[in-house]
């Protein structure tokens, strides 16, 4: 019966020094300011596998914004070179030509290089034109270079630039 007395005593003082432990620690967590370096170094290391994750999606989705841009922009040269044949029944060979007129065929924006990335050439004679249209940057600001000409057939090349032999879009 002692000995279960004992037992029973000693419980108790680690029980109520227990309580005091846990007091101890709650109020040392509670006076705690700022974060620990383990927990600074684990957000770094998870805001650096989000960035891996989404840089290369961004640039990714810039260049092919300004293929898709290009290409429209060739579409409404296209077009314009058809209409300014149709009133004057040559060709334009310059973009002033189809810019700097009474009722233009084509916004004053085509007269500023580059535009989406690319810069677009346009060259000819009366008879024909051609357009060429490359990245300012290769690898940067596009991939594919862009060729069209009298016949309004958009041809490309990947990583250089595009000819009248060059598969069409």
């Amino acid at each position: 019966m002692l000995l279960f007395t004992t037992a029973c005593c000693c419980l108790c003082s680690l029980a109520s020094n227990s309580g005091a432990l846990v007091a101890m620690v709650q109020k040392k967590n509670r006076n705690r300011d700022g974060f620990t370096l383990l927990e600074l170094m684990i957000s770094v290391a998870i805001f650096a596998i989000i960035l891996s994750i989404a840089v290369p999606n961004l640039l990714r989705s810039r260049l092919q914004s300004n293929e898709v841009a290009t290409i429209q922009n060739l579409r409404s040269i296209n077009s314009a070179q058809g209409a300014y044949n149709s009133a004057k029944k040559v060709y334009a060979t310059t973009f002033e030509d189809l810019c700097n007129v009474a009722l233009p065929f084509l916004p004053s924006t085509f007269l500023t290089q580059p535009m989406a990335g690319y810069t677009i050439t346009l060259a000819g004679e009366e008879d024909l034109y051609t357009v060429v249209a490359e990245p300012s940057e290769w690898g940067v600001t596009g991939n594919r270079g862009f060729y069209t000409d009298a016949s309004g057939i958009i041809r490309f090349a990947i990583s250089e630039p595009a000819d009248e032999g060059s598969p069409p879009l």
